[in-house]
Order: C-alpha cells, then structure tokens, then sequence
C-alpha cells in the first residue's frame, strides 16, 4: 500500500526542488490566475518555517505590510509556485522563527550569513582542469 502511495506522490513532485534555508529572504514568484488571464506575482518576505517531507512539504513566508505582518504557506511542490529567489541568507539558531511574530521595527531583522571558507569553496567555480585554484600567500607585516 505504502508503495502505491509513493507512486502517485512522486509524479506531482517538482523536479527541481528550491535550496533556501530557515531565515532567508526570498523571493515567491506565485502564479496568479484572474478570469482567463495568468501573472506572475511577487511575495517577498523572511521564511520563518518549513515542514512536511515529500509531496506534503510546506513553508511559510513573513513580511509586514503597511504595519500589518502578513504571513503564507506555500505547499513545496504546488504548480502555481514557479521560482524562489533567495535574496539574502539569514544566520538564525532556532528550527522556526515564530517569536518574529511579537516583534516589530528593527527587532526583526536577522543578521546576515557569511560564507565561510568551506562554502566559498563549494560555490567557487574551479578552474579549466577541474581543479580548484591554488590558494595565495598571506602577507605578514
């Protein structure tokens, strides 16, 4: 039965599944459907959750707008989701960020994550050979 179940679940999964994290800004782009015509709408905000596995897999985005926060689940792999555009990596040390709720102003903002040496790496492209460049010499004063 379990078998079954996975069959039908893995022909609605995207192919391609976006890589952001807890505490990121993204981007949304949403597929919005009014009468017979289609656009492409922005939600930008803080991811402040993500749950479920597979095909149930969810999370919820958090902005505020005109004073109001406003908050959407966005089920994973939904049609009317066409991208998600990480703008910026937020350094968080919490699974969900639900005390941004109670929070407002400059109290929810998240430091911003830097790269660290290994990630660097990871992201550097390599050179024609396929090896990674050679590292430089630090200068001591």
């Amino acid at each position: 039965m379990n078998r079954i179940v996975e069959a039908v679940a893995n022909a609605y999964k995207k192919a391609k599944t976006p890589e952001f994290d807890i505490g990121d800004t993204v981007d949304v782009h949403v597929r919005i459907k009014e009468g017979d015509r289609e656009r492409i709408q922005l939600f930008s905000g803080t991811v402040i959750s993500k749950k479920g596995s597979g095909v149930n897999a969810s999370f919820t985005v958090r902005h505020v707008f005109q004073g109001e926060g406003v908050e959407r689940i966005f089920p994973m792999h939904c049609p009317t989701v066409e991208e998600v555009e990480v703008k910026r990596k937020g350094k968080v040390r919490r699974a969900k960020l639900y005390f941004l709720r109670d929070r407002s102003g400059r109290g929810t903002r998240l430091a911003e994550r830097r790269m660290g040496i290994e990630d660097a790496a990871a992201a550097a492209p390599t050179g024609a050979q396929g090896e990674a460049p050679a590292p430089t010499a630090d200068k001591k004063a």
